[in-house]
């Protein structure tokens, strides 16, 4: 394999992260220059692709946009931000139009308007979706298909990025290594305009339904590099990953509970009525802490689909069935055994309503922003929904850049598949990498309480300290941890996703705002914890 010099030109804006955000981001930006940097080839490792319920738009009859942003404020426990959400729900309609004109399969009835399926919390059908739980993977696949055949995009498979580069206070690109080089010297890869959008944090917890390589590396990379963080404390847990034991954890998607499936315990008693008036379709917090306190009672927790699909849901919900039927669990004619994963972090690096970070030259989209959107508990579908709205925001706002008919190759970078594979193994298998999931899990996880979050900061600290290697793609997933930490210790009272058992009631007095902090002030609440 050829080398490669250690200073690169993007010669136009630089997108880190392949999900479903930035190649949006980047077909937006056509036909300006834009190169795209993937750890793995386009449509492996994206968070995306894994996204089974589909694109919450209002676009049915009856339903309007007000209604899905008055669903995403309820949703979202007090603290969305009412102009955010009013906007991204009235731009709905117009990214999905985008979606299904690069190809993306909707599922339509037969006067070709979108079958629109309901999910947790939603007043009105108005989920779009894809053969019932394939969507974020056939979006992908046609983005991906896009991308390929558009030429001002410059796609660079097998690296990974591991710090922002400033001059002057600007971000000016990054610095990256191929995948699983891990102590070569950096490659600066310099542009005029760099968007984040490589994801979220799941892959900190232990139990999580996020592909391997999310673990907090944008978000870490940002607040390195001193950019302002929002939100942090609030970590959604998906309520029914199914539980299989497997790293990460298939997911069981909520459009089962809206087709009517049940949560039961192993003697059969159905405990989500006497919770919620919604029962099984209560927000996800509501559900997921539900869940958890029955498997803390020593309970085990089962969605039951048996009544309401049957044997439909080998055609209706493929993707849960092949899961259940590859782990030797017959969902036709038995119950799925779930448990509480790490699914999705409402918090990221605080930008405005154009994607603009508190960082001049960084714009950041998807699940590594935190918008404003999703408040304390994210509306389920609103993920891609935000990811294409910031996505086309960004690339509108970026402008003036030159067009360009094509972008030549990086030369010297090039995917070996074993090589990624193995290099993604071994961090996962590190003591440190494994010390700290369980940390995040055990301490920082679905309730939190004072002396466990002062806990897990003093063992996050000992962790960087003791490291044998400390790389950047380590010091990215711990500055994640702490921030999640510090901003939960912060916050003395339960809210959407973030329960305090010794704070447990909401205290709008004092609360009812977001959560903001540099890295500096998170490290100086772990020094005092």
């Amino acid at each position: 394999m050829t080398t490669f010099d250690n200073t690169l030109n993007a010669d136009g804006a630089l997108i880190v992260g392949a999900g479903l955000a930035g190649l949006f981001c980047a077909l937006k930006l056509a036909p300006r220059p834009v190169t795209v940097l993937s750890p793995k080839p386009l449509g492996f490792g994206a968070s995306s692709a894994w996204a089974q319920g589909g694109v919450a738009a209002a676009v049915g009859e009856g339903d309007s946009s007000h209604a899905h942003a008055v669903d995403t404020e309820m949703a979202g426990a007090g603290i969305v931000d009412h102009g955010i959400a009013e906007s991204v729900t009235a731009e709905a309609a117009a990214r999905i139009e985008d979606l299904a004109r690069w190809g993306t399969p909707f599922d339509r009835d037969d006067f070709g308007h979108y079958a629109l399926g309901r999910e947790a919390a939603h007043s009105a059908n108005r989920i779009v979706k894809v053969e019932g739980d394939r969507a974020g993977w056939a979006i992908m696949q046609a983005i991906i298909a896009e991308v390929r055949r558009t030429p001002s995009i410059r796609v660079v498979e097998g690296i990974t990025a591991l710090s922002l580069a400033r001059d002057n206070g600007r971000i000016v690109g990054v610095f990256c290594r191929k995948l699983g080089d891990r102590y070569s010297e950096p490659v600066f890869i310099r542009a005029r305009a760099t968007v984040l959008a490589a994801g979220g944090l799941g892959g900190l917890y232990a139990v999580t339904t996020n592909p391997p390589g999310v673990r907090g590396h944008a978000m870490g990379m940002a607040a390195r590099a001193g950019a302002l963080i929002a939100d942090a404390e609030f970590v959604q847990f998906h309520p029914t990953a199914i539980a299989t034991g497997a790293d990460p954890a298939p997911l069981a998607t909520e459009a089962l509970r809206g087709e009517g499936a049940i949560l039961v315990n192993e003697l059969g008693e159905r405990f989500m009525p006497a919770i919620h008036p919604d029962a099984e379709l209560a927000p996800r917090d509501v559900v997921a802490r539900a869940n958890f306190r029955q498997i803390q009672a020593g309970h085990k927790v089962f969605l039951d689909t048996r009544k309401v699909l049957g044997e439909a849901i080998l055609t209706r919900f493929p993707t849960v069935a092949k899961y259940c039927l590859d782990a030797g669990i017959d969902p036709v004619s038995g119950m799925i055994p779930v448990t509480p994963a790490a699914h999705f972090h409402m918090g990221g690096v605080k930008v405005d309503e154009r994607g603009r970070s508190s960082l001049p030259g960084l714009w950041v989209c998807g699940e590594a922003s935190c918008t404003g959107l999703h408040g304390a508990n994210r509306l389920a579908s609103n993920s891609l929904l935000e990811a294409t709205v910031y996505g086309a925001r960004i690339a509108e706002d970026i402008g003036g850049l030159e067009p360009v008919r094509n972008l030549a190759p990086f030369k010297g970078i090039e995917w070996n598949e074993a090589e990624g594979e193995k290099a993604e193994q071994v961090l996962r298998d590190l003591p440190a990498v494994q010390n700290l999931r369980h940390i995040m899990t055990d301490l920082v996880g679905v309730e939190r309480d004072a002396t466990g979050l002062k806990q897990a900061l003093r063992r996050i600290a000992a962790l960087e300290a003791n490291a044998e290697h400390v790389t950047s793609a380590y010091l990215n997933m711990t500055t994640s941890a702490t921030l999640v930490a510090a901003a939960a210790l912060k916050r003395t009272e339960s809210r959407g996703g973030h329960f305090r058992t010794d704070f447990p009631e909401t205290d709008d007095k004092n609360w009812e705002h977001h959560t903001t902090m540099t890295l500096e002030e998170a490290l100086a609440i772990r020094a005092g914890a």
